[in-house]
């Protein structure tokens, strides 16, 4: 595995500040031999994971491979339900081409659900609804990308979930999927020890 776990430097920040109470953590490729390790092998945790994804992740497999992979959707939902289960999590998906029911499922995750992982797709860049649904809610919120968006066209290099995640993880492809859930798990011991 290619990565580390780092806080995020202030240069990376793109004129974004993060909320009080949500650290900025990212998860970034670095270099060969580095491990990404946010695993924590304790107890095993109990609550839901609601895992969000947005407009076009649909077509995951066929919609620019080059970039974003040949897995599916539901490969990285398949990922992302072995990873909670490893940690006595349950995954809760839900995938919509429409910003309202991705801001109704934060909502109804509300008191409900320990933590939200969220893939926005292009709602990342622009959907403060989004944003102020996802800030409302009080466990972790780790922002997710297949690809790097710091390394693609300028656009994309805001992101308005970041302000309201407890961390981003980004350009790991498919493994990154595991690797929120691992980011995940790792948070809601802290927040138990």
């Amino acid at each position: 595995m290619i990565g580390r776990a780092m806080r995020r430097p202030e240069e990376d920040d793109v004129g974004q500040e993060h909320s009080p109470g949500r650290p900025g953590l990212s998860v970034v490729p670095t270099g060969p031999g580095e491990a990404s390790v946010l695993r924590n092998d304790a107890e095993p945790l109990a609550g839901t994971v609601l895992l969000l994804s947005g407009p076009n992740l649909s077509l995951l497999g066929e919609r620019q491979p080059e970039v974003y992979g040949y897995q599916s959707l539901d490969d990285h939902v398949a990922t992302a339900t072995r990873a909670a289960a490893e940690h006595g999590l349950s995954l809760e998906h839900v995938q919509s081409e429409y910003e309202g029911a991705l801001v109704e499922a934060v909502h109804g995750a509300r008191r409900r659900a320990a933590a939200i992982v969220v893939n926005a797709g292009a709602l990342t860049h622009y959907s403060w609804a989004l944003h102020d649904a996802l800030a409302a809610f009080e466990g972790p919120v780790v922002e997710l990308h297949l690809s790097h968006p710091g390394r693609r066209e300028p656009w994309r290099h805001l992101s308005v979930v970041t302000p309201v995640a407890t961390g981003v993880i980004a350009g790991f492809g498919g493994e990154g999927y595991r690797l929120a859930i691992e980011a995940v798990a790792s948070l809601l011991r802290a927040r138990h020890a």
